[in-house]
């Protein structure tokens, strides 16, 4: 093959309870990247369609062309790639856009390459291209599902194992994105390091509570266990009106609601019959602040990233 276009898929990072270390796939919107053999070595980008102005078109400050040169580095390729990138994310949005670059573009040219890696084996690459827009902290919540989909759990330290996580039948995620701008660095950089024990356990036991409630389709210790005690209160004074959100999510019947990554975005997962009214009074509550939103209703076992064309 000489041209490859993958499409990765958005993602809610953190899902509340797994700061770092649980995210989960969004069906719907994405990145696309395409990849060609080129005669020249490394990696050139020689076009950048949706948000043309705001992502930087060299290789080495690009998501996806750090995550290509990664991969080329480390399989000794023997051919450079141009790569072509849709983004289908809005930028800044708490919805996993440099993970979904970064994810397309190791996709795509691991599929031009003689003998392409397992799944697996593409975290990494992937990681390396995302490391340039987590403000220097290295973590997979965003790149694991928008490359394995569904819902994932990072776990084994440097070791990075990805876990796919079971999720009840049933259940729906609702994303509303307000028309804003929180850069991932800034959204980290609010965080501090002095915890309150009492915090950091009660994180712990949610966490825990809300994996065992996933393995046992437990809806009420999820609805229990789904909640962020340690990030959200640092963080959402940084998304105008994320309480009347939150609380008008609750009131419609979500089993819990917060921050999708650094935000602005904020998810909340719902019974399917719930999804609607959920959806519509997070965005009547972001019209209260002056603030126009987007949606999307997505399963919780979206597909990862995928080949779409190749050539």
């Amino acid at each position: 093959m000489s041209s490859v276009t993958a499409f990765a898929p958005a993602s809610v990072g953190n899902v509340a309870v797994g700061f770092d270390v649980l995210g989960q796939a969004l069906a719907g919107p994405g990145d696309r990247c395409t990849a060609r053999r080129a005669a020249t070595s490394g990696v050139t980008i020689t076009a950048i369609r949706g948000l043309p102005d705001a992502i930087p078109g060299e290789a080495a400050l690009n998501t996806a062309g750090r995550a290509a040169q990664s991969l080329l580095d480390a399989t000794d390729a023997g051919f450079g790639v141009e790569l072509e990138l849709d983004k289908g994310i809005p930028l800044g949005s708490g919805m996993g856009g440099s993970a979904a670059s970064a994810v397309a573009g190791a996709v795509a040219v691991n599929a031009l390459l003689e003998q392409p890696l397992p799944t697996a084996k593409l975290l990494i690459h992937a990681m390396n291209g995302e490391y340039l827009a987590s403000g220097g902290t290295p973590h997979a919540d965003n790149v694991a599902p928008s490359l394995y989909g569904g819902l994932t759990l990072v776990s084994g330290g440097d070791k990075r194992r990805v876990s796919a996580l079971p999720v009840p039948p049933g259940l729906q995620c609702v994303l509303i994105h307000p028309h804003l701008q929180i850069e991932t660095s800034v959204g980290r950089a609010v965080l501090s390091d002095n915890l309150p024990t009492d915090r950091v356990i009660d994180q712990i036991a949610a966490l825990g509570g809300f994996i065992a409630g996933c393995f046992r389709e437990d809806i009420e210790l999820i609805a229990d266990s789904l909640r962020d005690s340690i990030i959200e209160p640092q963080r959402a004074h940084m998304v105008p009106g994320f309480y009347d959100v939150k609380n008008n999510a609750l009131d419609c019947g979500a089993l819990g609601c917060s921050l999708s990554g650094s935000g602005p975005s904020i998810f909340a997962w719902t019974r399917d019959v719930d999804s609607e009214a959920v959806a519509s009074a997070m965005q009547a509550a972001f019209a209260g602040h002056g603030l126009a939103s987007d949606k999307w209703i997505s399963r919780l076992d979206a597909p990862g990233a995928t080949i779409q064309q190749q050539r």
